[in-house]
């Protein structure tokens, strides 16, 4: 009897993945821009050209306008850049121009032109290493434990183009820090390196601890701390062996929704013990134990302000970029104030904010109103400084309501409803149960669904309080209330207020939020007592498919 059973997504993926290295694919590409958008394969569209950091953009209705859990793609794409480390100059932002609305025309002369300033787009999508990240302000921060940026920028070499991992079983993160905030969220990616510093008969030696395995999406996992002090020469054996361990986990490729390296954790009965012994059997070496560490406290880590770097007469200025969205003409004008006011150099951060770094001191004020004039606040409210959002229904073909418009609409409504907050906060947007947005680690994260209003479906936000990473890491709580999106701002003012009138002395939300139930938070954002609701919604897809779970394709 012939066997009809119909592929599954993930085999498809796979048989994909091994018939072809879509990074040897940029003749095709290049046929592709002369003979139109109509000549690319499905293959393309959907799979190959992430490998080249491309996705097909989406019609702006997100996953709600289209089928089988994904929306309608536009004939134009969305491009990412990898910027290792976040190192840019003012060269480099120049020339980030565009990130949308390419059409396949001008693919191939845009991938041109950022190779001509020593940047590129591959290995910034697909099922291989993503941008490996570090401390923005790497090489200046003056309580630095060490420089770890030579690493960051020489793993992102060891990997991002080879072809021996050009095939994982979904994407693979990397971040490695000497900071002592850990500014990259090293909790939550596959590979989290912060440094530490050990004593060997009387003398200091900088090495770092290992974390595996951390992801957010719609299982989120904090990772998994090893019993080992990785050396300084050793990091790197100890990445390629874990990439290598994560490439060859059979088992992760059955299934694209439990690809990711945390669901050996979380499915495989995998521990820590036996992940380090798997790495080391790999790698032919044993690691010294680990060694005490100081994670971060209550720390904000978005490098926002006028700081003093190690370089005496020198400071860096840190800008926020509202929402993460950032306009061709500020991007331009940010590239001039770097030359005219310090040397060229920025940094990005991980909460979507810019650097310019080695100002002089003299320079800095003057620099900061600059920024502030052009929209990139140096000195901005807890609000305009503190909330991300992913891409939102604009662009993206997964998300469930809009979240960039609505983040700007947010934080105004907040400045003015609680003019006078100051206390530091995560207020984090996510438009699906996906967390690109990053809503599992916010003190207030909310996650996009639809409910329905006169028979019409229409953005509304669930919400998930008490998100922390460092000594006190969390993922945030799902509270069970929900509301529309013209409702949040309400809500959150509700919250808050009774925060500033019932918190402790020194009492910070995320200890505020650990001391109150679900019930009693649910009434703060409601101003009244209301019942639970379940986090996900039933099917909601005007074309009869499930919209409220796409797939773990975020963070």
């Amino acid at each position: 009897m012939t066997n009809t059973a119909k592929e599954s997504k993930a085999q498809r993926v796979e048989r994909l993945k091994r018939s072809k290295n879509p990074w040897e694919g940029l003749e095709e590409i290049r046929r592709f821009a002369r003979e139109g958008f109509d000549s690319i394969p499905p293959e393309w569209i959907g799979t190959y050209f992430r490998w080249w950091g491309v996705y097909t953009q989406g019609d702006g209705a997100g996953v709600t306008g289209g089928q089988g859990g994904e929306g309608r793609a536009l004939q134009c794409f969305m491009i990412r850049i990898r910027i290792p480390n976040g190192l840019l100059s003012s060269d480099q932002l120049r020339t980030i121009i565009q990130l949308h609305w390419i059409t396949i025309e001008a693919l191939p002369d845009v991938l041109e032109a950022l190779a001509r300033v020593g940047l590129n787009t591959m290995s910034a999508c697909g099922d291989v290493t993503r941008n490996v990240t570090g401390c923005p302000v790497a090489g200046v921060d003056a309580d630095e434990i060490c420089d770890a940026s030579p690493l960051a920028l020489e793993a992102s070499r060891m990997l991002a183009g080879n072809n021996d991992f050009y095939n994982l079983p979904r994407k693979f993160k990397i971040s490695i820090t000497g900071c002592r905030v850990w500014c990259p969220y090293p909790e939550i990616n596959d590979i989290g390196l912060t440094a530490v510093t050990r004593v060997v008969r009387g003398i200091p030696e900088v090495g770092f601890s290992l974390r595996v395995a951390g992801g957010l999406s719609t299982e989120p996992y904090l990772g998994a701390r090893l019993n080992a002090f990785v050396r300084w020469h050793q990091v790197l054996p100890a990445i390629k062996g874990i990439a290598e361990l994560f490439r060859d986990s059979e088992v992760l490729r059955e299934h694209r929704e439990r690809a990711r390296l945390k669901f050996l954790f979380l499915r495989h009965g995998w521990t820590a013990e036996s992940f380090l012994d798997e790495l080391q059997g790999r790698i032919g070496f044993q690691f010294d134990p680990a060694v005490e560490e100081s994670p971060p406290a209550d720390v904000y880590r978005d490098h926002v302000g006028i700081h003093s770097q190690k370089q005496p007469g020198y400071c860096y200025v840190g800008a926020a970029v509202l929402r993460g969205r950032i306009t061709a003409e500020q991007m331009y004008a940010a590239a001039d104030l770097a030359d005219r006011f310090a040397g060229g150099e920025l940094r990005a951060t991980n909460m979507q904010n810019l650097l310019i770094v080695n100002v002089p001191r003299l320079n800095a004020e003057d620099l900061a109103k600059e920024l502030d004039a052009i929209g990139l606040r140096v000195g901005g409210s807890s609000f305009f400084r503190g909330t991300i959002a992913c891409s939102g229904t604009e662009f993206c073909k997964l998300a469930i309501t809009e979240t960039k418009s609505f983040a700007r609409w947010l934080v105004e409504e907040l400045e003015e409803r609680l003019p006078g907050f100051d206390q530091h906060l995560k207020l984090h947007v996510t438009g699906c149960p996906n967390s690109c947005g990053q809503h599992w680690i916010a003190d207030i994260g909310i996650d996009g669904k639809k409910m329905k209003v006169d028979g019409r479906l229409v953005d509304a936000y669930y919400f998930c309080l008490g998100g922390a990473l460092g000594l006190h890491q969390a993922t945030a709580r799902p509270v069970g209330y929900r509301c529309l999106a013209t409702e949040v701002p309400e809500a959150i003012e509700r919250l808050l207020r009774h925060y500033l009138s019932a918190r402790q002395p020194d009492q910070n939300l995320r200890q505020f939020f650990a001391g109150h139930t679900d019930t009693q938070l649910r009434e703060f954002l409601a101003g009244e007592p209301v019942k639970a609701v379940t986090r996900d919604l039933p099917p909601v897809s005007a074309r009869g498919t499930v919209a409220q779970l796409a797939g773990g394709d975020g963070d």
